[in-house]
């Protein structure tokens, strides 16, 4: 018999299904062990040791494991991909050899990145030892928390009451906040002026052009700073006669996004869908442990915690199959798309966000999907096949208009882009906060000289 350790009893039922009757798998609902709120849980005068003390409520769980161990020849423990899964393996491990409960067992560390029954296999297949580095990591932030937290919280407390604690992660943010609101405080508000003017091509096609110089002088953004000289341009502008002075059209490129981190999936989810981050994780979390189809419990996306971009090759070859099927060879690059975390020391030990099959479409899968749940798969699944789809191309428009008003000449510009292959467009648009709207319009055609 194995004993298999995972986290969520939800997991642990659907891997023992995968794995069959030799293995047992159990929960361990989580972290077992943690520092107590009291002084001294941490000496750094004692090279930082730290006393750990076993939740009530993992105790019998945790007694649960040992007595299963008793017959067992192995111990795997297959919790989490990330730095809180390594170090609730490794606590588990800690309180079995306290009671004793390890007699000659092998012991083993296995890490699946999808919850498939050929995740899990191949997981199996390559066991490791407990990553030393990982558990110290979790161990300086863990004494970090608490030695902040602890001696930082009570100040808090006795000068703001109401307040609910101080620590790592508040200080940094109470900093950011604090420098925002020293810059919003020191802003000048200045006011300024715009003038679009909507014109008509000899087609009676309308478009809009901006007022961006006059008088062979160029006008920026803040130079028209009154209400009475923006009138004065507008009734220039009224009584001029316009020209197409220069039509400049160059041919650009748009590249996919890279598939979704853990951030950039919840900020889509956010601007999109309009879920909270919390919620984003939540319904990821179910997605990634399983959700029944025609009666198997099989993980429907990946691990949900990672800051990598690039995905397994085997899934490139699916998005890449699927992408033909659905749109057609001239969708499909040459050679498959690469991707890099831009990020500095970004932890990229696990694949972005993706389904874990992508020939499993949104409208075939969300049938047996709740809305939310059915609306966050389609988001990762389309991003992720549109991060292998063919660039879109697109010709960028400067239309630059002369107005002559009596002895004035005004200068206004138009800008604007015509889409010549759609390519990943087709599918998905990523959206932004800083809409590029002029730049994404598109102009009529038009030619120099022309009124």
């Amino acid at each position: 018999m194995n004993i298999v350790i995972v986290e969520s009893p939800a997991k642990a039922k659907t891997i023992n299904k995968y794995l069959g009757s030799s293995y047992e798998v159990l929960a361990s609902f989580g972290h077992v062990r943690d520092l107590p709120a009291k002084n001294g849980s941490v000496d750094p005068d004692a090279n930082f040791q730290m006393i750990w003390e076993v939740d009530a409520k993992a105790a019998s769980r945790l007694n649960d494991i040992a007595k299963a161990l008793k017959g067992a020849d192995r111990l795997i423990l297959a919790t989490d991909p990330d730095r809180e899964g390594e170090a609730i393996s490794w606590h588990v491990l800690e309180v079995m050899k306290e009671k004793r409960a390890l007699k000659d067992q092998k012991v083993e560390r296995v890490v699946f990145n999808a919850i498939t029954k050929q995740a899990v296999s191949e997981a199996m297949k390559a066991p490791r030892q407990i990553d030393g580095a990982l558990v110290d990591a979790y161990m300086a932030r863990r004494a970090l928390d608490y030695l902040v937290g602890f001696t930082l919280s009570p100040v808090l407390w006795r000068k703001l009451p109401g307040a609910r604690s101080a620590g790592r992660v508040q200080s940094v943010a109470l900093r950011l906040v604090c420098d925002r609101e020293l810059e919003i405080e020191k802003f000048v508000p200045r006011e300024y002026w715009s003038l679009v003017a909507t014109l008509l091509t000899p087609r009676g096609e309308a478009f809009e052009a901006r007022l961006v110089g006059a008088d062979g002088k160029k006008i920026a953004r803040l130079d028209i700073g009154s209400g009475a000289e923006a009138e004065d341009f507008k009734k220039a502008i009224e009584a001029a006669l316009f020209k197409v002075a220069t039509v400049e059209a160059k041919p650009a490129r748009r590249n996919p996004q890279a598939p979704f981190t853990t951030s950039t999936l919840q900020q889509e989810a956010s601007r999109k869908l309009g879920f909270a981050p919390a919620h984003t994780m939540r319904i990821a979390q179910r997605l990634y442990e399983g959700i029944d189809i025609g009666g198997e419990t099989t993980g429907l996306i990946t691990y949900m915690r990672t800051d990598g971009v690039q995905i397994a090759p085997e899934a490139i070859t699916q998005a890449r199959k699927v992408i033909g099927e659905d749109y057609g060879n001239a969708y499909v690059p040459d050679a498959p798309r690469q991707y890099q975390a831009k990020a500095k020391n970004a932890q990229e030990a696990h694949e972005a966000i993706r389904p874990t099959d992508l020939s499993r479409r949104p409208a075939t899968i969300g049938r047996r999907l709740d809305a939310d749940q059915a609306r966050l798969y389609e988001l990762i699944w389309k991003r992720t096949i549109a991060s292998q789809m063919e660039s879109a191309e697109l010709e960028r428009t400067t239309v630059d208009i002369e107005a002559k008003a009596g002895s004035r000449v005004l200068e206004l510009r138009a800008s604007g882009q015509v889409i010549k292959f759609d390519g990943f467009l087709a599918l998905y648009q990523e959206s932004r906060d800083d809409e590029e709207d002029e730049d994404s319009r598109r102009l009529p055609a038009m030619s120099e000289g022309e009124a």
